[in-house]
């Protein structure tokens, strides 16, 4: 997206059919230059990557949500929270990760554009806390 901007930037020339053309050709010029320079953290970038986090909270022995709906062909993160007093593995045989997490821990889970379907997760340390599950549609 940078490379973008900056070639509007340099194929931008004053206008001279208006009253103060250097005027406005300033103001583009220093909004594209912040937008390059500020890049994806401010609201001009986030606003076109809308990849803000889903989340997904371990306590009291199980997953909030249960199931957790998602857009498919879509890469997303994921940030699970773990709020009990115990380790627990946040594991997936079908999304392929398998972190161990202390209690208070939280992480990014990053995921690849998925395919239509169901992905199960679940607790692999207690295997009586009930499995959630990940649908892309």
């Amino acid at each position: 997206m940078r490379d973008w901007i900056l070639r509007i930037i340099l194929s931008l020339k004053p206008s001279r059919k208006l009253k103060r053309p250097n005027v406005l050709y300033r103001l583009l010029c220093a909004i594209s230059l912040a937008a390059l320079l500020l890049g994806p953290s401010t609201g001009i970038a986030a606003a076109a990557d809308s990849s803000a986090p889903l989340e997904i909270l371990f306590k009291d022995r199980h997953f909030t949500p249960q199931a957790l709906t998602v857009p498919a062909s879509q890469p997303l993160v994921i940030k699970v929270i773990n709020a009990s007093n115990e380790t627990i593995e946040f594991e997936s045989f079908k999304l392929n990760r398998e972190v161990a997490m202390t209690p208070g821990q939280t992480i990014l889970v990053h995921l690849p554009a998925l395919s239509a379907g169901s992905y199960d997760f679940y607790d692999d340390f207690h295997q009586d806390v009930p499995e959630g599950s990940i649908i892309a549609k």
